[in-house]
């Protein structure tokens, strides 16, 4: 279904895209607590004109409830399973203790139907991040589980407003209700689910109210299983001053492009140099003849703020990351292999070698240095001491490209093909494109058994998965 925009047009009220909630505690408070259930719903995604839509949520919506906390500050979560089926809470980005990372079988049992969980920890590293299920995430994450969870910084850089976009795709009838094909192979083994519906906040979004002259903070975060965006500002500079919740180098993007893999996040400082009345449309041209308005920049009738752009710094302060020692690092190829047009004959699975027609006929298409994933329970595909510094060389022998992900680190993106990379770049997500080559560093300080997987969700449930043992 391809729906048209005009006939999604949202009321006025429902149309704006809103701010993160405001944080749940008193100003003083050294913990935040908070309930979550997470239970099926129905939401309004595509406008009035259209039935609501049946989900799986976060507390009755789409995206979940905004949890925001301080640096440094605590965050007491008492979960609670209001699914028909097994599910956890993953705190994707945060570097948090083992047993509070949301991974069935590895980190925690899961969460029962009708059972409860309490996640409490106190994330060491401000940024912008997200919560969603690792249990069938293809599907889980896809009926709409996920929510936003910003730590702020101690000292926040200066702006007029902050806001949060959390894109999403869905694939949907022309009665907007989810094709249920979760399980279809195709997406599973080329490039993932992707949807026909695109949804900012849990809306299809007509425009963002914005005034002359305001600078504004916004925070991308890309929950869709498999979609990439390449998001263009018409007429305006955005600057790059974080990526997956960790400061850069303030910059522009490359041709004035902002693209998000799937699990990324990518924070902007937006000055608004247009004029009152003026719109400006954000467009998203990452797929061939595929390019759509996302919404636009609308600007109100009133006087500009400022006349000039707000005279402050861009840069945020650093999170106290460990610095890898290059010199004396560990150094591992991990190495993707598999999918559709690939080379794969055969790999591994639960310690037997299976054919890549077997491996088909199981649902799996995927693996990492040979070894194909069958859910969570898995030997370590890499083994460091804690404290060590590691260098991973990643590269892609497929013909895709795989946002890859891993759990309790934040690595230093060093080279793509030999290439040298800018701007002093942390992130938990890098992509690594068809036939490439990508070395990270980091310091595997966070002891427990950690995964790394392709976050194109249907690319993890068919077996692109491992776990990084840090002992």
């Amino acid at each position: 279904m391809r729906m048209r925009r005009r006939d999604l047009l949202l009321s006025a009220g429902s149309a704006v895209l809103l701010p993160l909630l405001g944080r749940a505690r008193q100003a003083e408070a050294s913990e935040t607590a908070v309930s979550l259930e997470a239970a099926p719903g129905r939401v309004q995604l595509v406008g009035r004109s259209y039935p609501a839509t049946d989900v799986w949520c976060y507390g009755g919506q789409v995206p979940g409830p905004g949890l925001r906390l301080r640096q440094g500050e605590r965050l007491r979560v008492e979960f609670a399973n209001g699914l028909v089926e097994a599910t956890t809470v993953h705190w994707h980005g945060l570097r948090i203790p083992n047993g509070m990372d949301g991974v069935p079988y590895l980190t925690q049992e899961p969460v029962a139907p009708g059972g409860r969980f309490v996640y409490e920890f106190d994330p060491p590293d401000a940024g912008t991040y997200w919560y969603h299920p690792h249990q069938r995430s293809s599907e889980q994450v896809g009926r709409g589980l996920y929510g936003p969870l910003i730590v702020e910084e101690r000292e926040p850089p200066r702006v007029d407003r902050e806001l949060v976009w959390m894109l999403d795709d869905w694939r949907m009838t022309p009665e907007a209700a989810l094709v249920d094909d979760f399980d279809n192979f195709h997406d599973m083994s080329h490039g993932g689910r992707l949807g026909n519906t695109v949804t900012v906040n849990g809306v299809i979004a007509e425009s963002e109210p914005v005034r002359a002259g305001e600078r504004i903070r916004l925070r991308l975060i890309n929950t869709a299983n498999a979609r990439f965006f390449s998001l263009g500002f018409t007429d305006h500079k955005p600057v790059v001053i974080a990526i997956d919740g960790q400061p850069c180098e303030p910059h522009e993007p490359i041709g004035g492009r902002v693209v998000l893999g799937p699990a990324m996040r990518v924070d902007l400082m937006l000055d608004m140099s247009g004029r009152p009345g003026q719109t400006f449309p954000v467009i998203d041209d990452f797929y061939r003849n595929s390019t759509y308005r996302l919404l636009d920049l609308a600007y109100d009738a009133g006087p500009p703020l400022r006349e000039h752009a707000l005279d402050a710094p861009l840069a945020l302060p650093a999170n106290p990351l460990p610095a890898p020692d290059l010199a004396s690092a560990v150094r591992r190829e991990v190495r993707l292999e598999g999918g559709a047009m690939g080379s794969l004959a055969g790999a591994r699975m639960n310690g037997e070698f299976l054919s890549i027609e077997e491996l088909v006929r199981r649902a799996k298409a995927w693996a990492l240095n040979g070894e194909v994933a069958e859910g969570h329970r898995m030997p370590p595909l890499l083994t460091f001491r804690r404290g060590q510094s590691v260098v991973l060389e990643i590269v892609n022998d497929t013909a895709f490209a795989h946002p890859m992900h891993i759990h309790g680190h934040s690595f230093r993106v060093l080279s793509a093909n030999g290439r040298a990379l800018p701007h002093g770049i942390w992130q938990d997500t890098v992509v690594v494109n068809r036939r490439e080559r990508v070395e990270v560093a980091f310091v595997a300080d966070n002891p427990g058994g950690w995964m790394f997987h392709c976050h194109i969700l249907e690319h993890q449930a068919a077996g692109m998965m491992g776990v990084v043992q840090v002992t």
